[in-house]
């Protein structure tokens, strides 16, 4: 079986935000797979996916924290078309990566007990940001 769907979700301000539950909420189909692979690809070059903690937010507001740090806006980039924030946004963007694999077991994804599917916003008014998902299995 090949199932892929968009999913878009909804503005966001910036920060790390466990987006588990919305995302596989639109993909039903999954309850049926056994043994398969679930590709999430994220299609903006601002934000990105990762896969994290999902217990204690303090993990994701100290990630978060970790990128500003990486990626500073009062550094001075050649590349600053939509204000201070863009550049530094790219660059997470690139750290993180724009998709995920998750091994399928089951009908549902093959995850540690604490991990959880986060979306990073790195803009402060990001916008809509859409998914791309891609369930393959049998």
């Amino acid at each position: 079986m090949w199932i892929q769907r968009d999913v878009t979700l909804e503005p966001r301000r910036r920060g790390i935000h466990l987006v588990t539950r919305e995302v596989l909420g639109v993909l039903p189909e999954l309850e049926t797979v056994q043994t398969g692979l679930l590709h999430v690809f994220l299609a903006h070059t601002s934000a990105s996916l990762t896969l994290t903690e999902n217990a204690s937010p303090a993990v994701r507001t100290d990630l978060d924290a970790w990128l500003d740090a990486a990626a500073p806006e009062a550094r001075i980039y050649e590349h600053d078309d939509e204000g201070p924030d863009d550049m530094p946004a790219h660059v997470k963007a690139s750290l993180m990566g724009p998709s995920l694999t998750l091994p399928v077991r089951r009908g549902r994804p093959a995850l540690g007990t604490w991990q959880g599917l986060c979306l990073c916003e790195h803009r402060d008014h990001g916008g809509p940001r859409r998914l791309t998902l891609t369930l393959h299995g049998e």
